[in-house]
């Protein structure tokens, strides 16, 4: 029964894509905010020691991004080496289509 059904065909769900901006003013503000709120009593807990642990916590969670970072390997690296790869595999390639076709 579904696929005869040529006239009244679903259409198709949409994304809906919120960004999320970050700006170091506001965030420095509500820092300094809650700071003076916790001197003054208005605030019970404080939330920013939670912040503070759970930041670098997947990456201490994960075995193979824990190692690149005590290699001091970063992004700018990993794409080098993703690069030359790429090059030394096209290298390789022409050099076996040369010689597959000569």
């Amino acid at each position: 029964m579904g696929i005869f059904n040529f006239y009244n065909m679903r259409k198709p769900r949409r994304y809906d894509h919120k960004p999320i901006y970050f700006d170091p003013r506001k965030e420095a503000l509500e820092k300094r905010i809650h700071k003076v709120k916790m001197e003054l009593g208005v605030e019970e807990t404080d939330y920013e020691q939670y912040k503070e642990a759970i930041k670098g916590s997947f990456v201490e969670g994960t075995t193979h991004l824990k190692k690149s970072k005590d290699k001091g390997d970063d992004i700018r690296n990993r794409v080098y080496k993703n690069m030359r790869l790429i090059l030394i595999l096209a290298i390789l390639g022409v050099v076996l289509w040369y010689f597959y076709f000569k």
